[in-house]
């Protein structure tokens, strides 16, 4: 059967390709295509994902699975109070994330933006589908867990230039105290959940930066 495995950061520079695509046998486990591959992510720590959700090496796959091996994480319009998250190719706007948790229940509205700093650029790469998955539940969690009126956030990949945003979040509120903390817990959480990676860049300089252990959001 065959099984395509999706490639990020070290790993996709190091195969040269984003995907490979491995014939494994009937009832393999994610152990097993680890185990076929070990050469290429044998000193990586990783965290696995099967079909956009992580999964442990027991976990048997199926012809047509897609395994992403997920190395440690760098991490306007109508109204609507759903949590809303997105990874964009182009620059993001402050501005347009607020309309977005605009509420006539709050009385707080709290945004934070993370901006390239001390280098000439950054270079933000992501499992895009995944990745907006895991934002758009960390702040659905959020507004459950802090009574939040609406919760968004959006990352940016590609190149993010010096003291451009590469992250914002804005939230809304009742209250100013639910509002600080649903933001801090989306910022903390997307960074430790979402698989994105960041690679400084300064002049003829390039290294990807050392990140944790992928957070299994919802699952610790």
């Amino acid at each position: 059967m065959e099984v395509t495995v999706r490639l990020f950061a070290v790993l996709r520079e190091r195969a040269g390709s984003p995907e490979l695509t491995l014939e494994l046998p009937e009832g393999a486990r994610v152990r097993d295509a680890l185990d076929s591959i070990s050469t290429l992510a044998d000193d990586v720590p990783l965290v696995m994902a099967v079909n956009r959700e992580y999964a442990s090496e027991e976990q048997v796959l199926a012809a047509g699975d897609e395994l992403a091996l997920i190395p440690p994480v760098s991490g306007g319009g109508d109204v609507s109070a759903a949590p809303w998250a997105r990874v964009s190719t182009e620059p993001i706007s402050l501005d347009s994330l607020v309309e977005r948790v605009r509420d006539s229940r709050a009385g707080a509205v709290v945004t934070f933006s993370g901006v390239t700093r001390e280098v000439e650029r950054l270079k933000y790469e992501a499992y895009a589908e995944m990745a907006q998955e895991r934002m758009a539940a960390i702040a659905a969690e959020a507004v459950e867990r802090h009574g939040l009126c609406a919760a968004a956030v959006e990352h940016r990949v590609g190149d993010v230039p010096l003291s451009e945003p590469s992250v914002i979040v804005a939230v809304s509120a009742p209250h100013r105290g639910e509002a600080f903390a649903g933001a801090r817990e989306i910022i903390d959480a997307v960074k430790a959940a979402a698989p994105i990676w960041k690679k400084e860049i300064d002049g003829s300089q390039e290294r990807w930066v050392q990140g944790t252990q992928p957070a299994s959001f919802g699952n610790e």
